[in-house]
């Protein structure tokens, strides 16, 4: 942890390799209740073609928050999210070279001819093979698309169309512009790639954060801090290799859960002194799911604010959306709908009814099945109720909703308020969503 006077605001424009690292320092600290403010590259495809990146994303160096300890938590609220990319590229993947990595081809790249592993690259014009060896000139992008999309967007961020061929390679020969690619970021834009198979579809953008989280205990590719992605380093060929208990070492940053933006709180684990927050994967958009396994990674700036919760010992992240964004049944009664209920209780004999206010857990897991049964067991840990009331709560006062395809999901629904209390998160949740 940085050992200098804590900061009421730390800027952030520099990257890891790929690696989130325990060991390595990390920026700031910024003080409890301070303001991260950040500079964040494309997430995945830019990172995934580059073979100098470890861990398949590029994210902010780790923020350091003043007073956190393992056995903390610290809120973090998303104040704002705003698109600096003026277009992108995305679509579905293979990896047409098993020769160009070692086992996993986000963390182990290497140069199908030379042998360099992490190899320099450069790119040479445009397409698919444009990512080259800087030492023996060979193609080394493990990955390519099978169908993918170029988007461009309008001025105010709100709208995006896909691209014909004519435009996409219009971008690609100008891709850094584009891109909007932070000055310390390495990665090299996949508008490089130029793919226009979707032409002309139009869509809406509501940009989200892919990567929001804490450090892991110990060192793990950005993009396989996770429950699902985290899988595929357990007996791996590689120097981030794992053991099954070493998974729970994870804080599951890596969410791509639509509900993180401007405006929701991430409650996230602290498992190293400072916690260690970092952000990255902006997304300008993406269905329930991210069923493509990919979207429209953009550059962004990116403003958070920090609160350590003490005492509060979490597995993984708690998330508290908009209430635009909860589950019809997870939304807060509206006072008409509570004096209806009274009166209801009433009738039966009752006193009242419960006083209950939404809240998310995130689960993870090598399925989506594991990772419903993942955030069932942490939300009754941290509750202290039982798996099966947090079933029955979720089925008639929430939902369970995809995050990300294989392995993340939410498990939403009204909690009591008193439960909440003793965990330190009650004056968060009714900030959120009011008394």
């Amino acid at each position: 942890m940085a050992s200098q006077s804590p900061l009421c605001t730390v800027f952030v424009d520099r990257f890891t390799d790929g690696i989130l690292d325990p060991s390595k320092p990390m920026a700031g600290p910024v003080k409890d209740g301070g303001h991260i403010v950040a500079n964040t590259a494309p997430g995945c495809w830019g990172p995934m073609i580059t073979p100098e990146l470890k861990g398949g994303h590029e994210v902010t160096v780790p923020v350091a928050v003043e007073g956190a300890q393992p056995g903390d938590a610290i809120a973090v609220r998303i104040k704002d999210i705003t698109v600096t990319s003026v277009a992108t590229a995305s679509g579905t993947d293979t990896c047409p070279d098993p020769n160009r990595f070692r086992g996993d081809p986000y963390v182990a790249k290497q140069c199908p001819s030379c042998g360099a592993y992490h190899p320099t690259s450069v790119c040479q014009g445009i397409g698919q093979g444009a990512v080259r060896c800087a030492s023996c000139g060979a193609e080394v992008s493990p990955f390519a698309f099978v169908h993918g999309y170029t988007v461009a967007f309008d001025h105010e961020r709100g709208m995006a169309v896909t691209l014909d061929k004519a435009g996409a390679e219009r971008v690609a020969r100008d891709s850094r512009r584009y891109s909007a690619k932070p000055d310390h970021s390495v990665q090299h834009p996949i508008l490089t790639f130029a793919p226009a198979d979707l032409v002309g579809v139009a869509t809406r953008l509501r940009p989200f954060l892919g990567q929001l989280g804490t450090m892991p205990a110990l060192p793990f590719p950005d993009s396989h801090n996770a429950g699902d992605f985290a899988t595929f380093l357990v007996g791996a060929p590689h120097e981030y290799a794992k053991t099954d208990g070493e998974l729970a070492s994870r804080t599951d940053g890596h969410m791509d859960i639509n509900k993180v933006r401007a405006g929701a709180v991430v409650i996230c684990p602290v498992k190293v002194e400072g916690g260690g927050v970092y952000v990255g994967d902006m997304h300008a958009f993406q269905g329930n799911g991210e069923i493509a396994g990919h979207t429209a990674d953009v550059a962004g700036l990116v403003t958070l604010q920090v609160h350590v919760i003490k005492g509060l010992r979490l597995d993984g992240p708690i998330l508290l959306p908009l209430v635009e964004d909860l589950p019809h049944l997870a939304k807060p009664l509206s006072p008409e709908e509570k004096k209806k209920a009274r009166l209801l209780a009433a009738q039966w004999g009752l006193q009242g009814i419960e006083e209950d206010a939404p809240v998310c857990f995130i689960g993870t897991g090598p399925t989506l099945n594991d990772a419903v049964n993942s955030g069932l067991e942490r939300a009754a840990k941290v509750l202290e109720m039982s798996v099966e009331e947090v079933k029955n709560r979720a089925t008639i006062a929430g939902s369970v909703d995809i995050g990300r395809a294989p392995g993340v999901v939410t498990v939403t629904f009204r909690c009591p308020v008193d439960r909440l209390e003793k965990i330190g998160i009650l004056p968060f949740v009714r900030e959120q969503y009011g008394p």
